[in-house]
């Protein structure tokens, strides 16, 4: 007797999901009738099932129209489920790709405050040294990773950041005044990806792309990072697809639905 009433308890979880993925597929909602018909049970059997889910926020009724649509119970699930994504942990898999593929150092990092924050550093098996490390606070104007950021900002709040923060020079091929670095910007949002030519330290190129969260804002950037001398134009032209693909990727693992600019020669 107890297993049969277990077996019917999972039948009817089961059925109350189905009947929440086909209300989610409709625009304007479904009727009783409706529902009852594309599942194939009864309709005295589909409105018990609506009328718990409805007690609970799950769906709600149009009584102008008498049909069913999803309720706000999964607005705040929902909101409660991307505000649970570790960008790091979903980020990590793709990050270790990245080293294994390239060899290089490779970054992670998250916007704050006028500046970009390293969040997580693989060290490649090439030697090499960088400032960067985990917790280090880096400007926007000269780093890839920054100005991959800076890209996909308002034009508004990028001015405000450079006011604040200047544009001083940390090498002599750094960007010191807005014109140029807009110029970059705008090829950065043309192409998807941004680079450090030595612009951050001497003998060090960089290639970065943004990534994007669940309200399709940027959020964060990865980068590729070696020695100018290993960085050849060979190299870097293999790079730019690849860490396209993995920006969309991680993207994607974040709730993201833009797609990236397309690789362009």
């Amino acid at each position: 007797m107890r297993d049969l009433t277990q077996e019917n308890m999972v039948k009817s979880v089961g059925r109350a999901l189905d009947i929440i993925r086909l209300i989610s597929n409709s625009r304007n909602g479904m009727g009783v009738t409706e529902i009852a018909n594309q599942m194939d049970i009864n309709k005295s059997s589909v409105y018990r099932i609506l009328a718990t889910l409805a007690q609970y926020g799950y769906v709600e009724k149009d009584h102008e129209h008498e049909k069913y649509k999803l309720g706000y119970t999964f607005l705040d699930i929902g909101a409660r489920l991307l505000e649970s994504i570790d960008l790091r942990k979903e980020a990590m898999p793709y990050l270790l790709q990245l080293e294994e593929e390239t060899n290089e150092v490779i970054h992670l990092v998250v916007y704050d405050q006028g500046e970009v924050v390293y969040i997580e550093k693989l060290e490649g098996t090439e030697l090499m040294r960088m400032h960067s490390q985990v917790g280090k606070r880096a400007p926007m104007h000269c780093t890839s990773v920054g100005k991959a950021i800076l890209a996909y900002l308002p034009e508004e709040k990028v001015k405000e950041i450079l006011s604040e923060k200047g544009m001083p020079a940390h090498t002599e091929y750094t960007y010191t005044n807005e014109e140029d670095l807009f110029q970059d910007l705008q090829r950065i949002r043309q192409y998807g990806y941004a680079l450090d030519l030595e612009e951050n330290e001497y003998g060090i190129t960089c290639v970065a792309i943004p990534l994007f969260d669940y309200n399709n804002h940027v959020c964060a950037a990865v980068s590729v990072s070696g020695s100018t001398i290993r960085m050849t134009k060979e190299k870097m032209e293999k790079l730019y697809p690849r860490m396209t693909e993995i920006g969309q990727q991680i993207s994607l693992r974040l709730g993201c639905k833009m797609s990236f600019p397309s690789e362009k020669k």
